[in-house]
């Protein structure tokens, strides 16, 4: 049989070479970089911006005064930098409320000060109080019955007795070369794959903390205390059974570990502890509104397309909300403003978003994606109508809006006051040579890695969720698990300078490539429209 390559043939080697030929490398401007590096290192106004929410404005849990304070703020320093556009875009939240006083005594068998901080949307004492403490171990129906009348006027130690261990690693953790490159290798997720949580025992948990919560509200005693997650005097604040943006009948407080150890050692030798207690909190009288701090440099050519940064403004009120999260606030706000010093054209627009209600649930970043790019509708399942998103099987249709093609990527900066050491992907391939490309001419700064690991816990998550690049970035520890995150030492002294300046140069150099590049970032395949219902997984 006579062989014939005609121009069908003659196509399909084409493709083939074009399939064996390199990717085109990505290009990058290194004037640009010497710029930002020079504007950012010499003239840096990041701690300045720390400085003021931390000190000035103080702790920013969502709905209270000092968080509308906080968003006011920042929008008003955007717009004295020249950035564009700046407002706030809010979302339905609920009760605010705020710390005025705290005072906490051992008055048995001896007088010492105590050191708690009450949990939030918890009551107040309405002036001081005393009271006898007793263990109470309330963890089932049973338990509520068999302490039924017992505890009208006492303080109720609640949860576990800590076991304090000696601390035989330091505070201060920074990634090594070798767990960089450890970081670096992919991990497949060992074993079945799990689902979402289980929603009977979701059910059956939310169900037990109503069953609580009427419980206090019956038997009314005086107080609730509870061990800190942490100790050396470092108090980190816990969920207890109220919401966020609901009131709570019981003053609830979260005490110093060394000091919840020494009263229930007391109580184990039949020694009577008696508290006084003085909380003063304030409640809104109406429900409030979250807010996003939105600001922008307009893009040119392809100016309806969006590059985006940020952290977020809210915070707990045991510290000032430092490492968690004004950190990332200000690297995001001084990246923007370092872009904005230079001049830069850039061709998509560069906007900054600092969100509200993120240590409740990413409300602020999750009312964003869900008004600007797409949403979920309800699902018709009436059980996974009623659990949290994160846990519903039955999802709803995922409704797209027209922004949702003009998005290129959501940079965040969530975790403490480290430095930018690289990168997570999110599991997006297509994106690590072009990261690494960026990731090259900075690798003197520490920044050198793009993992294709996930991470999880932050407001990158809605924007991944409906399936845009959004991604965290890798930074060092320093002591955010050890000491800072949701505790009382969480306060501007625990912020590191270089680290953060560090930050903002490595932030503004992303935004500024994600900005100029001819294409938007590549994105990972779309998640289902309407999710089937998966069975319960073990």
């Amino acid at each position: 049989m006579r062989r014939f390559c005609g121009s069908a043939c003659l196509v399909a080697v084409g493709l083939v070479l074009v399939a064996l030929a390199p990717a085109p490398q990505e290009s990058v401007d290194l004037d640009v970089l010497t710029r930002i590096r020079d504007e950012g290192f010499n003239r840096s106004e990041v701690m300045e911006t720390a400085g003021y929410l931390c000190d000035v404005i103080g702790p920013r849990l969502t709905g209270s005064p000092a968080y509308k304070k906080a968003h006011e703020w920042t929008r008003q320093q955007l717009e004295s930098w020249g950035i564009k556009n700046a407002h706030l875009e809010s979302w339905d939240f609920g009760k605010g409320w705020s710390v005025e006083h705290v005072s906490v005594h051992m008055t048995q068998p001896t007088t010492t000060p105590l050191l708690a901080v009450p949990l939030g949307w918890s009551a107040g004492t309405n002036g001081a109080v005393r009271g006898k403490v007793i263990k109470a171990k309330l963890e089932s129906e049973q338990d509520l019955a068999a302490f039924k009348g017992k505890v009208t006027g006492a303080i109720l130690m609640m949860g576990e007795v800590p076991d304090l261990k000696v601390h035989e690693k330091a505070d201060l953790d920074r990634y090594t070369r070798e767990e960089l490159e450890e970081l670096s290798q992919f991990q497949a997720a060992g074993g079945r794959r799990r689902g979402p949580g289980d929603p009977q025992e979701f059910a059956r948990r939310r169900q037990f903390t109503q069953a609580l919560n009427k419980f206090f509200a019956d038997e009314k005693p005086l107080a609730l205390i509870a061990a800190g997650g942490r100790d050396g005097g470092t108090v980190q604040l816990i969920r207890g059974p109220q919401r966020a943006g609901e009131a709570s009948a019981t003053p609830y407080l979260v005490m110093a570990a060394e000091h919840f150890t020494r009263i229930a050692r007391l109580l184990d030798r039949n020694v009577a502890v008696e508290l006084e207690l003085d909380v003063r909190v304030k409640f809104t009288e109406q429900e409030e509104k979250g807010y996003n701090t939105i600001a922008e440099i307009p893009g040119t050519d392809l100016g309806e397309q969006v590059v985006l940064v940020g952290g977020h403004l809210d915070s707990w009120h045991a510290g000032t909300g430092a490492t968690d999260d004004a950190s990332g606030v200000s690297v995001a706000m001084e990246a923007v403003r370092i872009l904005n010093a230079l001049q830069i054209k850039p061709r998509r627009t560069i906007r900054v978003g600092l969100w509200g209600g993120e240590e409740q649930g990413f409300l602020g970043s999750r009312a964003y994606v869900n008004q600007h790019l797409a949403s979920r509708a309800e699902p018709t399942d009436p059980e996974s109508r009623n659990l949290p998103d994160f846990m519903r099987r039955d999802r709803g249709e995922l409704q797209l809006k027209p922004d949702h093609s003009k998005f290129s990527v959501y940079f965040n900066l969530d975790n403490g006051t480290g430095k930018i050491r690289g990168i997570y992907l999110q599991g997006n391939a297509a994106l690590q040579p072009i990261f690494e490309a960026w990731l090259k001419p900075i690798h003197d700064l520490g920044a050198t890695t793009a993992t294709m690991r996930n991470t999880s816990g932050t407001d990158h998550l809605p924007f991944d969720s409906v399936g845009l690049p959004g991604f965290q970035f890798i930074q060092d520890e320093v002591e955010y698990s050890s000491r800072t995150w949701h505790t009382n030492m969480d306060v501007y002294d625990r912020l590191q300078r270089e680290d953060l300046i560090q930050a903002s140069v490595v932030m503004a150099w992303f935004a500024y490539n994600a900005a100029m590049r001819d294409e938007l970032l590549p994105r990972k395949p779309m998640p289902p429209q309407r999710p089937e219902r998966r069975p319960p997984t073990d």
